[in-house]
């Protein structure tokens, strides 16, 4: 197909028209969709056969973005996160999702597990680190579906499930959301 064509579906062997098909380029164009530190996430703008090579991030990929966008937050929500380990999984285990109540794998993004801060004591006797988990089928099924960058979504989830448990109100995670650049 010639690069300046505007593509369609084929129903039936027709070419059907697209009402607003997307921008098409002479040579390799890339729009820069995040840029959360040292990790660049890029769209691929249609241009013939470019979309072949795009791929969804890895879970190693993804664990990198969200260990970046942890550390563009504010030095005074890093510090509440001190020993809080950040992993990141395909989907929530089925135990999980019972305990959740969800009703399908693609229903949570993240997951805290741990004491929060507010239940913490001194006198604690050791346990096990405090785990935030992040679901990178969900988290990449939202952002197809959503206007948003995977940069923000990562860092929304992030903020929700860090924010949550340890005691901060809907409006303390919305006021750190908004003082991230």
């Amino acid at each position: 197909m010639p690069v300046s064509e505007p593509y369609g579906l084929r129903l039936r062997g027709q070419r059907q028209p697209v009402r607003n098909p997307p921008p098409t380029f002479a040579v390799p164009a890339v729009a820069i969709w995040s840029n959360a530190g040292s990790h660049i996430v890029a769209k691929v703008l249609y241009n013939g056969a470019m979309w072949t090579s795009a791929k969804a991030p890895s879970l190693a990929e993804m664990e990198t973005l969200a260990h970046d966008v942890l550390e563009r937050l504010p030095k005074t929500f890093r510090d509440l996160c001190e020993g809080v380990i950040v992993r990141v999984e395909d989907f929530p285990t089925e135990e999980i999702l019972d305990e959740m109540g969800a009703e399908s794998e693609f229903d949570l993004l993240g997951l805290f597990q741990g004491i929060g801060l507010p239940q913490q004591s001194q006198g604690d006797i050791a346990r096990l680190p405090n785990l935030i988990w992040l679901y990178r089928r969900p988290i990449l099924d939202y952002w197809a579906e959503h206007d948003e960058t995977l940069g923000r979504i990562v860092r929304h989830v992030l903020i929700h499930e860090i924010g949550h448990h340890f005691g901060l109100s809907d409006d303390d995670m919305a006021a750190i959301e908004a003082s991230v650049t």
